[in-house]
C-alpha cells in the first residue's frame, strides 16, 4: 500500500469519526424526533462507509459484506421509524 493511500485512509477515518460524534450529539439533543431519526440514519451511512474504507485498507471481502448488511439494516430501520413517526405504529 502506498503512503498516499494510507494517509488518505487515516484522514477519511478521522473525518468519519468526527462526523459520527457530531451526529451522536444531534441524536441525544435533537429538538425534534425527525432530527434524531435523520441523524441516526446518517450514522448508519457513516458506519457503512467506514466498513468500506477498512475493507479497502485490509483488502478483505468480509468488510464489504458487513457494509452491505449495515446498509440493509439502516434502510429497514429508517423505514420503520418513519412509519412510526407518521402513524404511531409500525405493524398494522
Amino acid at each position: 500500500m502506498s503512503a498516499f493511500l494510507a494517509a488518505a485512509i487515516a484522514v477519511t477515518l478521522g473525518a468519519y469519526g468526527l462526523a459520527s460524534l457530531l451526529l451522536l450529539v444531534r441524536v441525544l439533543r435533537g429538538p425534534t424526533a425527525q432530527d434524531r431519526v435523520l441523524a441516526l440514519d446518517l450514522i448508519y451511512g457513516i458506519g457503512m462507509l467506514t466498513a468500506l474504507v477498512i475493507g479497502i485498507r485490509y483488502a478483505s471481502h468480509v468488510y464489504f459484506e458487513a457494509a452491505l448488511l449495515i446498509a440493509l439494516l439502516g434502510f429497514v430501520s429508517s423505514c420503520a421509524m418513519a412509519k412510526f413517526l407518521l402513524r404511531g405504529e409500525v405493524i398494522e
